[in-house]
């Protein structure tokens, strides 16, 4: 067994073969910064064929060509964020401001809740009775800032 170690260790090509494993990971749990660490694979696998280099030495080359690419792919990302048609995508309670509700418990004392979609949100705001249609103008928390409707 020690024997078909120490040959795979001394074998480059098992480095391309992380790599391809490490981009599969990536591709089935997209979002995963695997693909740099897959890009360092490939290339101490290549290094390793080109030049002979000690196995401790292949992994050093491996851990700094890792954090190298992972800095680098993440620098790239920060500089080429992706254009989106919806920004507020996944921020519930930013998409909720300007939509109109309904009260259905009397806002007193700016104090109320009203009905957004099939749910209920305690509500801040102006005075107002159980049906009056007012506008969400903020969000603070699970509490929603109402305000008259603006012509």
């Amino acid at each position: 067994m020690d024997g078909l170690i120490d040959q795979l260790v001394h074998n480059p090509w098992w480095w391309l073969a992380l790599a391809v494993l490490l981009a599969i990971a990536e591709i089935i749990t997209p979002g995963v910064f695997l693909i740099f660490v897959a890009g360092a694979a490939a290339i101490t696998g290549v290094l390793a064929m080109i030049v002979t280099i000690p196995p401790a030495v292949q992994f050093v080359i491996f851990a700094g060509l890792s954090l190298a690419c992972v800095a680098l792919g993440r620098r790239w990302y920060a500089g080429h964020a992706d254009e989106t048609q919806d920004p507020l995508l996944n921020d519930r309670a930013a998409r909720l401001i300007g939509r109109t509700v309904t009260v259905v418990e009397p806002i007193v004392n700016g104090e109320g809740r009203v009905r957004v979609d099939d749910g209920t949100w305690s509500a801040a705001g102006p005075d107002a009775v159980v049906g009056t249609r007012l506008t969400i103008v903020a969000v603070n928390g699970p509490r929603l800032t109402v305000d008259w409707p603006t012509a």
